[in-house]
């Protein structure tokens, strides 16, 4: 038989892991025509209220129930790459526990592996339930990256994917300590399939994400995999100084005919003002490059284990 890992990533969770299970054991009949063996990794990213001992409860029940429990909260990326290399499955699928990534549609990615692709990727066809203003960033968040990065990153993407073990092999090779999963995908190629699905509520539980954790999360998106905030910085510089030159000349010209009258000394404030904060802005951008590579040399482990089923 086949090994189907589900890789269930969980933060605060403890209301929807079991609603999670029943949910995805209604495939059931569909894993045992296709004779696919279960192996279900529920990957506890640091949690304060009951979700180790709502796992443990499942795996007193159903052996096929795993749970990988971190020492601190690491973050999503940390607790999905925990899962893949956790995973023993010869196909490997990411899900979220709050089931806004509908169990149902396995079987019908499933079939599309078998028809020769390497993996099923799904994306949100609509934002419903979502505030606006979100929708409105991430709308622009996926155009950006479209023009500025090489790595294809489609618009309403979702972490569910399934994937043959040749492709998870080759996330795990990647090994950096500033992931972002959906760059990634993308980056290590392999043919997929996109499957898109109507925007689907929580079960229970209340979203880990907000605003500003988005906003800082496709900051890490844009420097993991675009150069192009850099050669802003640089095109910056050039166009500023063409136009200190230009304001050289036109000082002179005015000096050798109008004489110099002192006046223009609030517009000049203003300028000397802008031109220091796009320095600054460009050397912000750089201390966020140099930080991620600061991370990088550490070479502290993206994950420790506090407990292991």
């Amino acid at each position: 038989m086949s090994v189907l890992s589900v890789i269930v990533p969980c933060y605060n969770e403890e209301e929807s892991v079991a609603i999670f299970y029943q949910e995805l054991l209604k495939n059931e009949p569909f894993f045992a025509e296709k004779e696919l063996e279960l192996e279900l990794i529920y990957v506890d990213d640091g949690s304060r209220d009951g979700t180790v001992a709502e796992v443990k409860k499942l795996h007193a029940q159903d052996e096929r129930v795993h749970l990988v429990s971190f020492s601190r909260n690491f973050g999503k990326e940390a607790a999905m790459f925990a899962g893949l290399e956790t995973s023993t499955g010869d196909y490997v699928v990411m899900m979220d526990v709050d089931l806004q990534d509908p169990p149902s549609l396995l079987p019908e990615m499933y079939e599309y592996i078998q028809q020769g692709y390497d993996s099923v990727a799904t994306r949100r066809v609509s934002r419903k339930g979502e505030p606006p203003i979100r929708s409105f960033f991430a709308r622009r968040f996926y155009g950006l990256m479209k023009k500025i990065s090489k790595t294809e990153i489609m618009d309403g993407a979702r972490d569910y994917r399934l994937m043959t073990r040749q492709m998870v092999d080759a996330i795990l090779s990647m090994r950096e300590y500033n992931r972002f999963t959906k760059g990634i995908f993308g980056w290590v190629g392999f043919n997929t399939k996109w499957l898109e699905y109507e925007n689907v509520e929580r079960a229970a539980g209340e979203t880990k994400w907000n605003f500003w954790k988005l906003f800082m999360y496709s900051l890490d998106g844009i420097m993991a995999f675009s150069t192009a905030p850099l050669m802003l910085a640089s095109v910056a510089g050039v166009v500023f100084c063409l136009i200190a030159f230009a304001m050289m000349v036109f000082i002179i010209v005015r000096k050798l005919i109008f004489g110099d009258p002192v006046d223009g000394w609030a517009s000049q404030v203003c300028i000397m003002l802008m031109i220091g904060g796009i320095q600054f802005f460009c050397t912000g951008i750089l201390g966020q490059y140099l930080a991620k590579t600061y991370m990088e040399v550490k070479n502290r482990p993206i994950y420790l284990v506090k407990e292991k089923i």
